[in-house]
Parts: C-alpha cells; structure tokens; sequence
C-alpha cells in the first residue's frame, strides 16, 4: 500500500514539474547550493547579517540526509526548498524555507518533496506561515491540503528583511499528512476550498472581517460552532502603504486565531476571498 502511495506521488510530481516547465533535483555541489542561497536572497532581501540560509547549513544538512532540492529552467535556478528530519518516531520532515521565483514552481516542489519524503518513511512534513499572507494559506490549505495545528506568536522573534519588515513574526504551523486522501486528492489537482458565503448561510459567526479602510474590524465575538476570520487582501503592500494598519492585521488575527485553536478549535479550510473557516469545540459534526 505505502509503495502505491508512494508511486502515485512521484507520478504527480513528475506531472506538476512538467506543468511548470521545471526539472527538479537534489542539490549537493557548492555551486548549486550557492545559487540557492543567492535566490533565497534576491527573495527575502535579508539584513545581510543573517541570512535565511547559508551554503555551509545546506552542505551538512545534504550530508546528514535532509532535503534540499533547486527546481531548474534549463540552467536557471527558479526555485529551491530546504528541510530537515524531526525525531524519529515522529516520522515528520520540517520544510524550513521554500523559495520560488514564478508561478506553478511552488506547486511542484512540494509535490517533489512529498515523494522525497515518502520514499524515506516520513508520514508527515510540517512548516511554517505567516498567517495573514492570503495566497500562502489559500497554497497550503487549499492546493495542498495541509491543516493548522498551532498558532505560534513571534516565532522567529525580528526578521530585517523586505517581507517581513520590522513587525512581529507570528506563524501558522500546519502539517501536511502525507498519505491522507485529502492530500492525495488536492495534489492531483481536486481541490476542496472553503466557501464563507455557504458557512454563514448555515450559521458561522464572523469573528473578524474588513472595515471599510482596509483596517481589521472585530465582528460578533467567537461564541459559535464556527467562525469566520479575515485577513487582509495584500499585507506585504499594506506594511510598506500603512505599517499601523499592518501592526494592527497582526494583533486582530492573533487574538482571533491563537485562543481559539489554544482551547482547542481548528482550522478546517481557506476561502480564496480572505477567510479562515475555524470549527470550536462547539462543532460536534
């Protein structure tokens, strides 16, 4: 069964990095992991005192047996992914930095990864978000099929650079069950993205949403079986446009988020429009 599993995922990594016009590899020569940390650069555009990845991290950790792949165009380099092994009997591979340069790219290394992962017995590969980018929690929970387990406040303390800027770092952690139907599905390109206009027909309670001036607006509280909870519609414009309006996305989607799933809510899918569908403790169906 597990090799079935596992051959299917290769086939569709295999379909996605055609679709994207990639060929996708392992990188182990100095030359090739050099190339991904420039791209990792021209990415995030770090203070230079601390980059999101250095060439000699990338060599120990190929030695060591961990994941890192460059998805190429030709000669280009237009992607690469780093992650590495939790403990053993967790069977998890942690995806510590994903960077692309165009569209579908994104798509077919974490299919790749998938079946890398797979191939060595791991059930589970996990990362890190930030949860008000709007297209990266539609990616993770919709065109991949991977669900929130943890709402970390400040995870990486202050990152200098040109995405995240100056503001709190909170993240999602979402883990991506290798093996579900779910997964399986979503990466053979059938999707299942929430509807916010279906939930609150059937009774959701929007826990926050958008005013008027793009700012966050508290909605009717959280005492529901679900709740809705917007985010902005571009927050990496919006930190360079209105950082008090960024700041202030940060603290509503924490306060709305982070108690929620601390007393036991999840976040059971993503409307492309903006929306966190969160089932409480209250949702016995």
């Amino acid at each position: 069964m597990l090799a079935d599993v596992t051959a299917e995922a290769g086939r569709v990594a295999g379909i996605a990095a055609g679709a994207a016009g990639v060929r996708i590899q392992e990188l182990t020569r100095h030359s090739d992991l050099t190339a991904a940390c420039r791209l990792f650069d021209d990415i995030w555009r770090p203070d230079p005192a601390s980059p999101p990845m250095t060439t000699e991290l990338m060599r120990a950790l190929t030695k060591a047996g961990n994941y890192v792949a460059g998805a190429y165009d030709g000669e280009l380099m237009v992607g690469a992914s780093v992650g590495f092994f939790g403990p053993p009997s967790e069977q998890t591979l942690h995806s510590h930095i994903t960077g692309v340069v165009r569209r579908g790219v994104g798509f077919a290394l974490k299919l790749h990864q998938r079946a890398w992962a797979l191939s060595r017995d791991a059930a589970e590969v996990a990362w890190t978000f930030d949860p008000l980018v709007r297209r990266n929690a539609y990616f993770n929970m919709v065109k991949l099929a991977a669900r929130p387990a943890e709402y970390l406040p400040d995870f990486y303390g202050g990152m200098n650079d040109a995405i995240n800027r100056d503001g709190d770092t909170d993240r999602l952690l979402v883990r991506w069950e290798l093996r579900s139907p779910e997964v399986a599905a979503a990466c053979a390109g059938q999707l299942s993205p929430a509807s916010a206009r279906a939930e609150l027909a059937r009774g959701a309670v929007t826990a926050l949403s958008v005013a008027a001036n793009g700012r966050p607006s508290p909605g009717e509280g959280q005492a529901g079986a679900t709740l809705l909870v917007a985010v902005p519609a571009d927050i990496e414009r919006l930190r360079m446009s209105d950082p008090a309006g960024a700041a202030a996305w940060r603290v509503a989607v924490r306060d709305a988020l982070g108690p929620a799933m601390a007393a036991g809510a999840r976040v059971a899918g993503f409307d492309q429009a903006g929306w966190y569908v969160v089932r409480t403790q209250e949702d016995t169906g």
